[in-house]
């Protein structure tokens, strides 16, 4: 953060600060005038946000947040896995692969109960602490953090980066906007490769990229990807969360007066007004607050969280760590923007009330349900069978007579191998007397299927005719499945043996 003595800290912004210029007027025309809360939202969006830095512990939580997400988007479709990409979405084949395991199309129940498993997660943590998850981890805001940090190693930090863009254009305006967007573009390029590398092999994309022999989809998927990076984080920044992200609309619904949300203690802090720190501001009547706006202009979203909780507060706590600093160089407590409630606030309670009052029925009844679908979920994929049998009947020949006095009727069964090794699997049927199964190319009943794979086995079901009522029999197709280190699994499909009249 930009250092300033206490008294700078303890003075007012001036007023030619960009966070404290008026609202310009819209000039009128002939057929009437705007409203001023319409003046007034235009101008915010017209208006360009320049984020001051800041040190802090919230500072550093987001920093680490920032490595973290991206240490794990960037690195992991590097990580291989028996010999193989560890986590690929290979669309081409229909198959995920998630480390050791395999899902095929028939497993889209675990995406709709991740989605179940997402939501409320979503409901429980704006519950308990509001947009937590849009000030530290939310894509919009990691990418807009690695973008300003490189705006600011190339232009300088907020005021330097005012005096830039009013200047008229010159050599080194023109070397300083080039760098940074080239830098800006070359991590925009890089994410999109990246993104890429989630459904095609990453190792074999940089080739086909050199060779200009990627197709179609890719290079769009690519592109569009970068595009987006580098101008919702480049340009939009503050605009995405402020208008466009649906979850800032929706959240007030979820958030109570004992949500933990970034709060300004205005029973401390107001009246507010500058002052030295060698007058005792209690005996002037005075609050805390110092009105110097650090506050203001830290923020992200250009918000002054003194008017109270915004929608288009991200929960960041960026003004925490700047208000902090300026109560350490007054020598007044620290907390008169934090973390904890508004009924903390109006009741003056302790931050351990705080905590406890956030266990209330809403709150416990998310966490029991997420609990009980994270277990079911958990639990579901740890047992689940990873040999998997479709029976498809043949809807041109339902039931046939054959030589030999027999009944014949033909399958197809689709057998999906969703273990790395493969598997030898016999083949067989029981529900009508005198039943035989064999392949209809082969003519036996035992097929290898290799690993993660699926193969389609044609089948003939011959039974006696003597003795079998004309029409449908049910039956069991029995795979029975032997795999290298031993284990054998066994899948039982119902289905149906047509006899002809």
């Amino acid at each position: 953060m930009e250092k300033d003595t206490p008294q700078q800290a303890a003075t007012p912004a001036p007023r030619d600060d960009p966070a404290w210029q008026p609202v310009r007027r819209i000039r009128k025309g002939s057929g009437g005038g705007t409203s001023p809360q319409v003046e007034k939202a235009l101008a915010e969006v017209r208006s360009k946000i320049y984020p001051r830095s800041v040190q802090g512990n919230f500072a550093r939580i987001r920093v680490l947040m920032v490595f973290l997400t991206q240490a794990v988007f960037y690195g992991l479709p590097w990580i291989q896995w028996n010999g193989r990409q560890a986590v690929l979405f290979d669309l081409g084949a229909r198959k995920f692969y998630l480390f050791g395991m395999v899902l095929w199309p028939q497993d889209v129940i675990y995406l709709a109960v991740l989605l179940v498993l997402s939501a409320f997660a979503l409901f429980l943590f704006t519950a308990m602490a509001g947009r937590l998850f849009c000030g530290y981890a939310c894509p919009q805001t990691v990418y807009t953090e690695l973008f300003m940090w490189i705006e600011k190693r190339v232009e300088g930090d907020r005021l330097a980066r005012i005096r830039l863009d009013g200047q008229p254009w010159n050599a080194r305006k023109l070397r300083l906007k080039a760098t940074k967007h080239a830098l800006w573009v070359a991590l925009a390029l890089w994410t999109g490769y990246t993104f890429i590398g989630y459904f095609a092999p990453i190792r074999e994309l940089g080739a086909h990229l050199l060779a200009f022999d990627l197709g179609a989809w890719q290079w769009f998927w690519m592109l569009f990807y970068a595009f987006a990076t580098w101008g919702n984080a480049g340009f939009m920044r503050e605009a995405v969360c402020k208008y466009m992200c649906p979850y800032a609309r929706f959240q007030s619904v979820m958030v109570d007066d004992d949500t933990f949300v970034v709060t300004y203690d205005h029973v401390r802090g107001d009246p507010r007004g500058g002052r030295s720190r060698k007058i005792d501001h209690k005996e002037a009547g005075m609050g805390d607050c110092v009105d110097c706006s650090l506050c203001v202009q830290v923020c992200p979203t250009g918000i002054d969280i003194r008017d109270g909780l915004q929608y288009m507060c991200i929960g960041c706590g960026a003004c925490v760590d700047a208000c902090d600093s300026v109560m350490d160089k007054m020598g007044y407590e620290r907390g008169l923007i934090r973390y904890t409630s508004g009924n903390a606030i109006t009741e003056r309670l302790t931050q351990p009330q705080v905590r406890r009052r956030m266990l209330r029925p809403r709150v416990l009844a998310y966490s029991a349900l997420l609990g009980a679908i994270a277990i079911g979920f958990v639990f579901s994929l740890a047992t689940r069978t990873t040999l998997r049998v479709d029976v498809i009947r043949d809807r041109g020949a339902l039931g046939r007579e054959v030589a030999g006095g027999l009944i014949e009727n033909v399958y197809r069964l689709q057998i999906i191998n969703s273990a790395e090794e493969p598997v030898e699997l016999d083949l067989s049927a029981t529900g009508v007397p005198g039943l035989h199964l064999q392949t209809a190319d082969q003519g036996v009943s035992r097929v290898r299927v290799d690993g993660s794979s699926n193969r389609l086995v044609p089948v003939v079901l011959q039974a006696p005719a003597g003795g079998l009522a004309p029409g449908l029999h049910d039956i069991r197709f029995e795979t029975t499945g032997t795999r290298t280190g031993g284990d054998v699994t066994q899948v039982v499909e119902q289905s149906s043996f047509y006899v002809p009249h």
